[in-house]
């Protein structure tokens, strides 16, 4: 194919999961050590699912939920970082390569930037794609709002891929 074959193409990713005491706090597939966890179906991981959603979106299909609906048991607990290999396996099926993420998580605790860089190197792993072409930047919700208030963690990201132009 020559290079006017493929086109570049950009998809956002949001995600939002509330605490739980039991459960492990796993961020960008690191176990982080605090009080609570995050809950959801499958490990809650927030920053993994809003990066399978801006890929996803990237590629032009459905999000997250319709390959990974919270109804199916037999994914209960799952790893995000599972979710996020098939997700690469979706980019290959469709001849797209994943060119760079960038992520911003939102809360007040815990602290995850000092987990960035162990981050990236899983997320790097599950979407066979270089640490140094993953951003990670976090920030509060300055007390405001649930957020604010400490019941969970938001995580948004933007993806881009190059994929073949559909419209050749």
């Amino acid at each position: 194919m020559s290079a006017e074959s493929f086109i570049n193409t950009v998809g956002v990713g949001y995600d939002v999961h509330q605490f739980e005491e039991g459960r492990d706090c796993i961020i960008g597939g690191v176990k982080i050590e605090h009080e609570v966890g995050l809950k959801g179906h499958s490990d809650a991981d927030v920053l993994s699912h809003a990066i399978a959603d801006a890929v996803l979106g990237a590629l032009g299909l459905p999000d997250i939920g319709h390959y990974f609906p919270p109804s199916d048991m037999s994914i209960e607990g799952i790893s995000s970082l599972k979710i996020l290999e098939k997700i690469y396996e979706l980019s290959q099926e469709h001849g797209a390569t994943i060119v760079n993420i960038d992520s911003t998580i939102i809360a007040e605790q815990p602290k995850v930037l000092p987990h960035a860089e162990a981050m990236k190197v899983k997320l790097g792993e599950a979407l066979n794609l270089s640490p140094l072409l993953i951003g990670i930047k976090a920030t509060t919700n300055e007390k405001m709002g649930f957020l604010g208030r400490g019941e969970g963690m938001s995580a948004m990201a933007v993806a881009s891929v190059r994929r073949p132009n559909p419209t050749l």
